[in-house]
Formats: C-alpha cells, structure tokens, sequence
C-alpha cells in the first residue's frame, strides 16, 4: 500500500516538475488572470450604475470615509482627502459662476503639478466637463493647434506661462476662447484673474445632477501625442479608459498603506490615469513634484516614507547616473504632519529607503539591472501603453528587459498579432490573398492590436485622416480591422515582449537595417556620454540614410574621437555605424523625456546651420574628425561617397 502511494506521488511529483519546465510561468499567468477577472468584475459593476460610477465618485467615497487621510502632500503643504473635496467644490463653484461651464463642456489645461492641478480636474469633473491637456512646455504654433483641434471653450493658464498665452492671445479672441490666469489679478484686456474667484466661492458640495449624462464612453480628458514627430493630436480618452489605466497600480499589488511619489507631468496620460487616478483607487498617499529631480529624488523619497514610484521615458536611468550617496547631510523631517513621517530619514546612502515597487515604461535592459545593483531589491513592474493605443501589455514576473507577457487569458480578451514590415517601403508586407504575414516566435514584427467592442480605439479628435492612417484592415482575415501601434516587437516561446524599436526609427543603409535603440543603446555605454539621439539623415546620391547620432556628454566630459571610433567599431557592424556625430549639450525633450527626432533629422549635418560641433566618421584613421563645410559640400555634392 505505501510502496502504491509512494508511487503515484513520485509519479505526481514528476509530471508538476516536467509541467514546470515546459510552462515554468503558469502559477504567475492563473495569478495574473484572476486577478484580471476581478478586476474586469469591478468594472463590470460599474457599467451596471447609472450615473456611471467614475474615479470622480471613488475619490467622493473617501473623501466620506477617511477625509483626514493624507492625499496630496506637496513641498511643504500637505492635504487631505477631505481637503480636496473642499477645495474642488469651490474651484467648481467659480468655474460654473464665473465661466459659464456646463456638462459637455471642455476645459484646456495649460499649468505644471501643484494641487490646484488637481483641485481644477477633480472640480471640473464635478461639472462633468472634460480637460483638455496641454504640455506646460509647448509655445506658439503647437500651443494653438492644441487648443483648436479640441475646441476647448476656456483656457486656465498658470501665471508662469502668461507671456506665452499673451502670443497667442488675438487668435484666441477670434476663437472665443476665455482666457483665465491662475493669479488674484489680472489688468492686461482678454485676460481673466481665476485665483481670487476661486478664494471667494462656497465649498459646499455640488449636486450629481451637475453631470447626470456621464457614461463609461464619455471623455474624460483629452491627451495629447508628445510631439517627437511633429505637431501634437488629441486623443480622447474615456471614463472607462480612464478606469484600465488606474488600475495599473493593483495590478502591481500597491496596498492601502503605500505611498507613491508622482514626478511626472498631471498633463501625461501616464501622470493622471495611472498616477493620480490609481492612487484615488487604492485610497493611498500621492507625494506630488511640481517637477522631476534626479539630485532631489532620493532625498524626497526619504523624507516622505515613499514606497511607490511611477516612472517613464528614462527617469530611471537619470537617476542611475547620479552621484553615489553614502553619507548625506542630516535631511531636516517633514514637520507639518510628523506623525505621518518616520524619523529614520537620516545618513541614508543608495539602498537605504523604503521603496519597493517602481511601475512605467520605457526602461532598457541595461538601467533595469544597474538600477536594481545600485538601489536594491525593488519590485519592477514595467508596462507597456499608451495614450492613443487600446491595449496594454504588464510584465508581471519582473523578466527583465520585457515590456510585458501574453498569456491565454490576454490573447482571448486583446487579440494581437505580430507582422512582417518592410522599412525601406515603410508598409506591411502581404501575402497573395492580401492578408498579413504573421512573423514566427522569436522575430521582429510590427505590433497591431485589433479594434473591438472590449478593446475600441477612439481616434484622434477632429482629424479623421491621422485616425483612419492608425488602422489596418485585412490582417488575419478579409473585413478585420486592427490598430497599429508604430512598435516593432519580439515575443520569445515563454511568451515575453520585447520591445525593439519605432516603426521611422529604423532606417536602411548598405542594404541592411539599422535599429537606432541597439546603436544608441551602445553609445550610453561609453563612459563620457549621458544620452545619445539616433537617427538616420538622407544624403543625396545613397541608397537608404545614413546613421547619425546626437550625443549630450556627461559635465566636465569632452569627446575621445579615437575611442569612440573603437568603441562603435568593436561593438557594432560596420553598416550601423553612425556616420555623423552632433554634440549638443541641452537636447530637446518631450514633457515624459523622450527624445525629440523629426527636428534633429530636418536640420541634418550642415556646419553652415548648425553651431554645435560636428563629426564624421572616419575608417583610415580610425577616428571621428571635425565636419568642415569643404568635406559637407563634397558630399551634397556627390563628389565624395560614404
């Protein structure tokens, strides 16, 4: 009998050891579902309400239970939730008495993090109104094709940015757009003082009736793309979008005690729905920067008890590139609310704090294993989404380098496919029947994501023709309709996602691709350099473009031409070496710190219009020499070949 049972549980033991072998991510993946099935369940309950429940009556609800719980702790103001409730009933009350908003109406928002910020979106969904988000950073003619392609009815601006509203201002009289600034008075003509309008209103709380007609489909911002290729669109994002994409935090098990630290611009899809919004679902503490600050980071992170931080674009790496904390000055504690604050903020070096979950996108391979080496044992949720896409991928087991993991729940609910694209005609390759060439495991291919009921992409406001070029049709099957995302992708056998790069961003030189995140990838690895800018730039007489790359080197670093020429030339194969050289000191980012190209490529290599130093690649000495205007005008005119 025991020699029966022996067997059958050696025989169990077995098949679990060979089941882990072949699926060693199954327990992760069930765990993963369920906890999407819950999820799916909450939102499910909040179609079935009516009004529609919002993130707006999830904040209402702890404003109720727990009003004297810290929600937004700023420099040296701390705020709570009952606070918030206060102070967005009355930036509600002035907004309706003095600027005439009604359900339906949309509001352009053009200010940087501070909770006023935060009191405008809450009193603004309380009038059922919609915000549209401007870029704090955006001048001139991407300022008024923001406001124009929204047809925003007021405009709030902070004070900080009333010389670049004063601009524009005769063309937002013609619009009719009202002009209010953030300030207790205002004398200029067409320019509206809202602080003091604001100071004066009642705080009593607003009726539901104000925003009756919300449903799940009804915006609830309005996003804007970031600019790296050109002017900005809006997207529209929803009630119910807004709900995906504040969940991310449960997804990353983020509990009721944790307490995120929020860099990143309210403007960002990423900053408010996942940010803002995912911290009002969890009922937690947002310790809110008016702006990102490697050198300030770590020590905000300490004096606030920090244990979440929500990252894009390359904060994570700035923060590597740091100088080495090992014995700090005495960090004064922050007093106001003391009984919220630990004392042991003192002496801390890199790996004494209390963060344990970092949740984003964007961040390589590379930083992810420096980051962990250097800060410790902490929780990388990376992410991948974005404000225009209508899917989004979650590494959950913490593989590093992926932006996430399909399983069998993901394929059924968000069907995908990865497609053959041919760069150099800049289309997606199909077979004889007109259909998508599916790539194998292991293979780079375009990522599309098909448009359903579950998974509907809204489009970009009042532009159709943008719209209609983000959809492909025929894909698997004659009639179906999928989105692309623009991103080329590999899915390994375990079932990981790797990004690879931007469809644009690989160019063809020598008959070969070249993948400008693999060669910039390489050149941040040389010690003098910060951040490189990959690109390809046409030339007259060549095939394809030739590589270039704009690097910022690091303070106090000069450019070592002989070991750059080594360093790419051992690294890389000799087609994907950059062929020009830039160095520019203060590179032009986009508000999340991703790196602006389309301006970069216009501009080309020309000394004559260029002032930053210049370079050329050259093999028979094995070194980089300065671009003169003779070698330039040699090559533009073909005398010269690379």
């Amino acid at each position: 009998m025991m020699q029966t049972l022996f067997t059958i549980l050696s025989g169990l033991a077995i098949i679990l050891l060979l089941l882990y072998r072949k699926f060693p991510y199954f327990v992760q993946d069930v765990m993963h579902a369920r906890l999407n099935i819950w999820i799916s369940g909450q939102r499910a309950k909040f179609l079935q309400t009516t009004p529609y429940f919002t993130v707006l009556d999830r904040f209402l609800e702890l404003a109720k239970t727990q009003p004297a719980k810290p929600f937004i702790i700023f420099e040296d103001e701390l705020f709570t939730y009952g606070d918030g409730d206060l102070q967005s009933n009355k930036v509600a009350r002035a907004l309706r008495q003095h600027a005439g908003l009604r359900e339906g109406d949309t509001v352009a928002l053009f200010l940087g993090n501070q909770p006023l910020f935060v009191w405008l979106l809450l009193g603004l969904a309380k009038l059922g109104c919609a915000p549209a988000l401007m870029n704090y950073g955006i001048r001139a003619s991407p300022l008024l094709q923001c406001l124009s392609c929204t047809s925003a009815k007021v405009l709030i601006a902070d004070a900080g940015v009333r010389g670049a509203v004063e601009e524009v201002l005769p063309s937002l009289r013609q619009k009719g757009i009202r002009v209010f600034i953030l300030g207790e008075a205002c004398s200029s003509e067409g320019l509206e003082a809202l602080s003091d309008k604001i100071q004066q209103a009642s705080d009593h709380p607003l009726s539901p009736q104000l925003r009756a007609q919300v449903k799940a489909t009804t915006p609830t911002a309005y996003f804007y793309t970031s600019g790296t290729t050109g002017l900005p669109k809006a997207t529209v994002s929803t009630e119910a979008k807004a709900w995906a994409a504040a969940f991310l935090l449960t997804h990353a098990h983020v509990g009721a005690q944790d307490r995120l630290y929020l860099t990143l611009p309210l403007y960002h899809m990423s900053g408010l729905h996942a940010g803002l919004h995912g911290a009002i679902e969890r009922g937690i503490t947002v310790v809110l920067k008016r702006k990102f600050s490697a050198s300030q980071f770590w020590a905000d992170c300490r004096r606030h008890n920090v244990t979440v931080i929500l990252y894009i674009g390359e904060i994570l790496r700035y923060l590597c590139n740091t100088p080495a904390v090992r014995s700090p000055p005495h960090l004064q504690p922050f007093t106001r609310h003391s009984a919220i604050h630990s004392p042991q903020n003192q002496g801390a070096d890199d790996r004494r704090h209390t963060v344990r979950v970092v949740v984003g996108n964007g961040l390589r391979a590379d930083v992810w294993r420096l980051f962990l080496q250097r800060f410790g044992k902490i929780r990388i949720t990376e992410f991948y989404g974005s404000s225009d896409g209508n899917t989004a991928l979650m590494n959950y087991p913490g593989r590093v380098g992926a932006v996430g993991k399909v399983n069998f729940y993901h394929r059924r609910v968000a069907p995908y496919v990865l497609v053959q694209f041919d760069p150099e005609r800049e289309e997606l390759v199909r077979d004889a029947y007109g259909l998508c060439v599916q790539v194998p495991t292991g293979e780079t291919g375009l990522f599309l994501s098909k448009i359903t009921a579950r998974n509907p992409f809204g489009g970009y406001l009042n532009n159709p023709e943008q719209t209609e070029r983000k959809k492909v049709r025929d894909v698997v099957e004659k009639g179906d309709l999928f989105l692309n995302s623009g991103d080329l992708m590999k899915i390994d056998e375990d079932g990981f996602v790797f990004f690879q790069d931007r469809v644009g961003d690989t160019f063809r030189w020598k008959g070969e691709n070249v993948a400008t995140t693999e060669v910039a990838s390489i050149l941040t690895m040389m010690d003098s350099v910060l951040d490189s800018n990959v690109y390809g730039v046409q030339l007259p007489g060549h095939e394809g473009r030739a590589g270039m790359a704009t690097l910022t080197l690091k303070e106090g670093k000069t450019l070592d031409c002989r070991e750059t020429f080594a360093h790419i030339s051992h690294s890389l194969p000799q087609f994907a070496w950059p062929q020009f050289i830039r160095i520019q000191n203060d590179p032009e980012l986009t508000g999340t710190f991703k790196q602006v190209k389309f301006r970069l490529v216009k501009e080309g290599f020309d000394p004559s219009t260029i002032r930053d130093p210049l370079f050329i690649v050259d093999p028979g000495r094995k070194t980089y020499s300065p671009l003169t205007q003779d070698c330039y005008d040699s090559i533009w005119s073909g005398k010269v070949k690379l």
